[in-house]
């Protein structure tokens, strides 16, 4: 069992695969300001604090400040069948946020991010539609979380014009 755990791991290193791990920050501290506690805040704060970065109550004890200026979903009807009735969904989850730090020079100038997703609709099935839409809505902040993730973990202050 452990030779064939030993040769799995070799294998898929071999062709560059790796695990998600630490993003490697930066910075040591951030501080989240957004307009209320949302899932999409809740999650990047225990997403940043799993990469050893201090989540501070304040923006003056905080090296970057991330402000979560808005956070959105949209759903729109993408095709219909002939006889009018909704055949697919395209699902938008949108954030705009900016990241700077005590001196007020930008580490992410404001940027809006969006993701999409499409998904087949059924009236005939609309309770396990709508489960289908929850999940892919949880999906969609999922990603959204390690994108901003990512996106922090390449962020440095940008040059002052």
């Amino acid at each position: 069992m452990r030779l064939l755990a030993l040769l799995l791991t070799l294998l898929l290193s071999a062709c560059g695969f790796q695990l998600r791990g630490h993003a490697g920050m930066p910075f040591q501290s951030i501080y989240l300001e957004a307009a209320s506690a949302t899932p999409l805040v809740s999650e990047l704060r225990r997403n940043l604090e799993a990469n050893d970065v201090t989540v501070s109550n304040t923006a003056e004890n905080a090296e970057v400040i991330l402000n979560i200026e808005s956070e959105s979903q949209e759903k729109q009807i993408l095709s219909l069948s002939g006889a009018g009735r909704v055949n697919e969904y395209q699902l938008y989850f949108k954030v705009s946020l900016r990241a700077y730090d005590n001196q007020a020079h930008d580490w992410i100038p404001a940027e809006e991010m969006v993701i999409r997703r499409n998904y087949n609709y059924d009236d005939t099935q609309i309770l396990a539609k709508q489960q289908e839409e929850a999940m892919l809505v949880q999906s969609m902040r999922d990603d959204m979380v390690q994108q901003i993730i990512r996106r922090l973990s390449r962020a440095k202050p940008l040059p002052v014009e």
